[in-house]
């Protein structure tokens, strides 16, 4: 199996976890009011997107985005999503909306700064993926329910942020087992 299909697995597999664990809380140290456990899994999938930007090039990264959200959504549909709970269809909507709005964002903002440091790019893409999936997700499944999604989405990001920055180490150790496809993916492409 190549790269670009263990990505697209890998993607969405993330994503179903993701949208399982934020309907969790955590409730150590008074975190129940600011925290989720899918805090902790979901920025992965800007990593993903990243590896297979910068292994392939910005089309290809967004094929791996658009079969990670659809096996994502899919399986979220069936495994996590009680149709009778309006938060939890909510839940699926938001990241739905979410993912697919902010992993596009992440690889044009990738593809932009590939060319800079190394560090630039998936540094700057995730950040800024992280926020608009952050208050995109939470605004949208959570927004009116009597859930603190403000503070909910702040301790959430705050995660992300930090995810991010340590989400560069596996970046930095990848990008170097992994060939730099992306000036003749984009060529094979356009022939």
């Amino acid at each position: 199996m190549n790269l670009f299909y263990k990505l697209s697995i890998l993607m969405g597999l993330v994503v179903v976890l993701s949208n399982y664990l934020v309907q969790f809380p955590i409730q150590y140290f008074g975190l129940d009011e600011i925290l989720t456990y899918g805090a902790f899994s979901y920025p992965v999938t800007f990593l993903i997107t990243d590896l297979a930007n910068r292994a392939y090039g910005k089309l290809i990264a967004k094929r791996v985005v658009y079969v990670g959200f659809t096996i994502g959504v899919l399986l979220t549909l069936f495994i996590s999503t009680n149709f009778s709970d309006i938060i939890s269809i909510r839940i699926a909507i938001g990241s739905g909306v979410a993912f697919f709005v902010a992993q596009n964002l992440d690889v044009q903002i990738f593809d932009t700064l590939r060319k800079k440091i190394w560090y630039v790019a998936p540094l700057v893409s995730s950040i800024t993926g992280s926020i608009t999936d952050t208050f995109l997700f939470f605004s949208i499944a959570f927004y009116a329910t009597g859930i603190p999604w403000v503070t909910l989405a702040l301790g959430d990001l705050a995660v992300k942020l930090f995810i991010a920055l340590v989400m560069l180490v596996p970046f930095r150790l990848l990008i170097n087992k992994i060939k730099d496809f992306s000036d003749s993916s984009v060529t094979e492409i356009k022939n």
